[in-house]
């Protein structure tokens, strides 16, 4: 029940793309920020939106595209046993529910027991689940899990994460060249900023600062969770939201947590005080314990 590897080819396609912007900017000399007299913050203001945005929304549109080459994702295109036709009719009801298009929908290759939805908006968007998910949950709990995901995509979770990512890749990209200038006006004699050395001591406070930014973007997914569950109570009833997160919980040595830059992500990791910060999702006792209190049968 979890977005997993998503967020992080999300948030690593994103870093790509500003990087990439960056360069072929610099190669072409568009860095109007730069002058002889030092930089010019308003057009580096400008530069930092420009770029930010658009690697976050390149990112975005990329999202489904990427999740199913990336997870190996099979569309039901034509459910061949009952747990497919399960899944189709689930999502195909709370989708009519809340007067959107039918997901796409498929399986992915992984005795994990997780699920993911993604897409660039209501209307195209992808729910996925893996076969371990298929073959440990009965029909109430897989229907907490469908529709929990399903609450992401009507929450529109997906583009509201797109323009917070934004916005820190604004301020990311502003504050690494401003820290650039700084450092090389420090280390250096000469008056002139610039050059590859400019060009690559941004590039690494990019890195440095985006790991920062990582944090408040990973919150913001926190408290996501617990809207799309209460979500998916509302759509099938919080006692199979309840008994498909109580299963989860049961389930913990189907987590894979191997990939140790994935473990902070997996549905029952149980990270240190530090590491939740850098984790995507709160821990299933907390989901639990919130959803028990919300007022919804």
């Amino acid at each position: 029940m979890r977005f997993i590897k998503r967020i992080v080819l999300f948030l690593l396609i994103n870093l790509a793309i500003i990087v990439i912007l960056g360069i072929i900017m610099s190669v072409f000399g568009v860095q109007p920020y730069l002058t002889p007299y030092g930089l010019n913050l308003q057009s580096l203001l400008i530069f930092a939106v420009i770029i930010g945005f658009a690697g976050s929304f390149i990112s975005l549109f990329l999202s489904k595209s990427v999740a199913k080459w990336t997870m190996k994702v099979r569309l039901i295109n034509h459910p061949t046993n009952h747990a497919e036709s399960k899944i189709i009719e689930t999502i195909s009801r709370i989708a009519h529910q809340l007067g959107m298009n039918d997901p796409e929908v498929g399986v992915y290759p992984s005795a994990e027991v997780n699920a993911f939805a993604t897409g660039w908006s209501r209307n195209h968007s992808l729910v996925a689940v893996s076969e371990g998910l298929l073959r440990e949950l009965d029909e109430g709990e897989l229907e907490g899990v469908l529709a929990h995901e399903m609450a992401h995509i009507a929450n529109g979770d997906m583009v509201t994460m797109t323009l917070l990512q934004g916005v820190l890749n604004t301020f990311v990209i502003f504050f690494a060249r401003v820290a650039a200038f700084a450092l090389q006006r420090l280390l250096s004699d000469k008056e002139e900023v610039g050059g590859m050395a400019y060009w690559i001591t941004s590039i690494a406070f990019e890195i440095v600062f985006g790991i920062l930014a990582s944090i408040i973007l990973f919150a913001y997914s926190r408290r996501r969770e617990f809207a799309a569950d209460r979500g998916g109570a509302e759509f099938v009833g919080k006692s199979k939201m309840i008994a498909g997160l109580k299963r989860l919980q049961q389930l913990t040595s189907k987590i894979d947590t191997r990939q140790k830059s994935l473990a902070t992500m997996k549905i029952a990791d149980k990270p240190s005080k530090i590491g939740k910060i850098f984790s995507t999702h709160p821990s299933l006792d907390e989901r639990i314990e919130a959803l028990q209190k919300v007022h919804i049968s």
